[in-house]
């Protein structure tokens, strides 16, 4: 098949982690991705290019309108 709807690529643990977008300053890059709560380590999921990135990781990881963090 060659296209086929999108799977997530990482598992998004809700009771350890946290939605996040880690921003540069310099370029204005965005990388979506989580934030574990405790080590506050951050693993990239995807790249935000358009704000349709931004709804698609949403509706990957069923993350809804909950306030998504801002890193820099």
């Amino acid at each position: 098949m060659l296209f086929r709807k999108k799977q997530p690529s990482h598992t998004y643990d809700r009771e350890t982690q946290r939605p996040a977008i880690r921003a540069s300053i310099c370029t204005e890059e965005k990388v979506a991705g989580f934030q574990d709560k405790r080590t506050e380590k951050f693993t990239e999921v995807m790249l935000l290019r358009t704000p349709q990135d931004l709804e698609e990781f949403r509706r990957l990881y069923h993350i809804g309108q909950e306030e998504i963090v801002t890193l820099y």
